[in-house]
């Protein structure tokens, strides 16, 4: 009798993903090895950058291969052990995700604490998009009291953290962008943005204008497309760009245009810079050490979106690229 399952990738999407590029399959629970441990994964993320690991192309992270399991970030409780220090019952984040059962070499995955914070955070607020936002907008974007902030995808798990932190150390103003009348509430009414708009409801940047009329210092861009021109717009002398994501573009079949306004980076002086978390690793004890006791307090708040079973995560996953959620998407397995 099978008692595992776990998603592989069945073809590569040309255009936007649907069910029939996954294959959901059921097989045998895995056997741990020596120097290994077992886990039963208990939650899962999905992730914008997935999307760009299911191209056949060069980038920072391997493509995922047609006809294998996917992998993605997963917290789990350790069901066998045969490594030092590590017992049945513990709990672990890795990233061997997109599987309910998941056998990790010593050294593939870290302890974390489920009495100190809810096992999902870890995954969330107090993990990999947590420390993105971070990092991005104290190192990447430079950030300084007295500025004033531009989120895009500002009410995704990355965004929604960008503009508390940047409230918190002294921007001058924070506007998001986000993509619907609810979104826009949430981050103005819970998450304490000073303005925020929907981008479907006219030309961004005029309603970027609107918002900032004295213009930006930091753009934080999870979008692209329409988004950064209209921050290189909006941006003033000396302003500073973080480019995490451009998830405006995942899904084109065809080369998108440029910022038609590229020229203004010599007029501004300014900045723009490509964001990966994983060069800024050496944070991440910092970060824990300062957010999660704000976590904790309330002072800053995250929103999770949940989807129920394995068989749901690539539902779960073509839900994040159409924006269905409100802060981190995840499946609980």
């Amino acid at each position: 009798m099978t008692a595992a399952t776990e998603i592989r990738l069945a073809s590569r999407p040309h255009g936007v993903p649907t069910h029939d590029n996954f294959d959901v399959v059921d097989t045998e629970v895995p056997t741990a090895g020596e120097g290994q441990i077992l886990v039963r994964n208990l939650i899962m993320s999905v992730d914008p950058a997935m999307r760009g690991r299911m191209r056949d192309v060069k980038s920072y992270a391997p493509p995922f291969e047609v006809g294998e399991v996917m992998s993605g970030g997963a917290v789990g409780e350790v069901v066998e052990s045969h490594v030092d220090g590590v017992s049945p019952g513990d709990h672990v984040l890795h990233q061997a995700g997109w599987r309910t059962h998941a056998v990790l070499d010593d050294k593939r995955f870290v302890k974390v604490d489920a009495s100190a914070a809810p096992l999902s955070t870890y995954l969330g607020v107090l993990g990999m998009p947590g420390l993105t936002a971070y990092a991005g907008l104290l190192e990447s974007a430079e950030f300084k009291p007295g500025d004033t902030v531009f989120v895009s995808g500002a009410a995704g798990a990355v965004g929604s953290l960008v503009g508390q932190l940047a409230k918190l150390k002294g921007a001058k103003r924070v506007i998001g962008s986000a993509g619907s009348p609810e979104k826009v509430r949430h981050l103005i009414d819970d998450l304490g943005f000073d303005a925020a708009f929907n981008y479907k409801d006219g030309p961004v940047a005029s309603q970027l204008h609107e918002a900032a009329p004295e213009g930006i210092d930091v753009y934080f861009d999870n979008v692209g497309g329409e988004h950064l021109e209209a921050a290189i717009d909006a941006i003033n002398l000396h302003g500073r760009i973080a480019v995490c994501g451009m998830i405006s573009q995942y899904n084109a079949t065809e080369a998108t245009p440029a910022p038609r306004n590229l020229a203004q980076i010599i007029a501004k002086r300014l900045t723009i810079r490509g964001l990966l978390v994983l060069d800024h690793w050496g944070l991440q004890q910092q970060f824990v050490t300062e957010i999660a006791p704000l976590v904790k307090s309330g002072e800053i708040k995250y929103s999770e979106t949940f989807v129920d079973g394995i068989r749901n995560a690539p539902e779960a996953f073509l839900g994040l690229l159409s924006g269905a959620n409100t802060g981190k998407m995840l499946v609980r397995l």
